[in-house]
């Protein structure tokens, strides 16, 4: 089919660049983009966190943070639900300097016996979003940087912290996650869906900056019926944004 999607144009800029957020202060090369935004909303008390500014209203008017991470300085934002809005503050915060990124988040549990809250570090996504397609030439799958996954992974290893790596799924549309989808994508060898990393890792290959990201097993979507499990109250949250701010400092 003859599909927009396909038609990848590689020149460097369009026609509406990304600009900086408004800040206070430069922000730091390493940065956290963290989807649980009960931990970001208190990193003041957590991790001494201050506010260095904020996205505009237009993008959801999302908090950005600055802490320090064994003397290295680090922001943290929440970078919005889904590829299209997420990729407009990743892009922003590349555009203030932003060099090396850690994505924390939940997903849904495509292969059946993914306990809640164990972490998944994607290695490669399927693409079964739009956004990714702007930034990379069409192709099934969207791989990570080998060495970034290296580093977060031994990250986990040495807070013997269990952990799998693979193949996520990244859709744009959450409510059409059909039992027979979901059956494809786990004999593809999925292991969970969200609605980013495609994208994320996308960009980053296309602007040239580090990207590594953290998952952790959410809601189970591997039967017939939906099990919510409660994910977004899981015990697994801040120690994962801790472990994405450690990270991103060693990338």
């Amino acid at each position: 089919m003859d599909l927009p999607l396909t038609e990848f144009e590689p020149s460097g800029d369009g026609l509406v660049p990304p600009t900086p957020p408004p800040l206070s202060e430069q922000l730091p090369e390493r940065v956290v983009m963290c989807f649980f935004p009960e931990i970001v909303d208190g990193l003041g008390e957590t991790h001494g966190a201050r506010r260095i500014g904020a996205y505009s209203r237009e993008l959801g008017g999302h908090a950005v943070y600055r802490l320090v991470h064994d003397g290295v300085p680090v922001a943290v934002f929440h970078p919005g639900v889904g590829a299209p809005l997420a990729v407009q503050h990743f892009e922003k915060a590349i555009a203030a300097g932003g060099r090396y990124f850690v994505a924390c988040g939940g997903a849904g549990a495509v292969r059946p016996g993914l306990a809640l809250g164990h972490v998944v570090v994607p290695d490669a996504a399927v693409r079964d979003e739009g956004t990714s397609y702007h930034y990379a030439a069409p192709s099934r799958l969207m791989s990570a940087d080998p060495s970034a996954v290296e580093t977060a992974v031994a990250t986990l290893a040495a807070h013997d912290i269990p952990h799998v790596t693979g193949t996520t799924w990244t859709t744009d549309a959450p409510f059409r996650e059909t039992p027979e989808r979901v059956r494809a994508r786990r004999e593809e060898g999925c292991l969970t869906v969200e609605m980013e990393t495609a994208a994320f890792l996308a960009v980053a290959r296309f602007r040239d900056v580090r990207f590594a990201q953290y998952l952790y097993a959410g809601d189970d979507v591997s039967g017939q019926a939906w099990d919510h499990r409660a994910w977004t109250t899981a015990a697994v949250r801040p120690e994962l944004l801790g472990l994405a701010i450690e990270t991103v400092t060693r990338l």
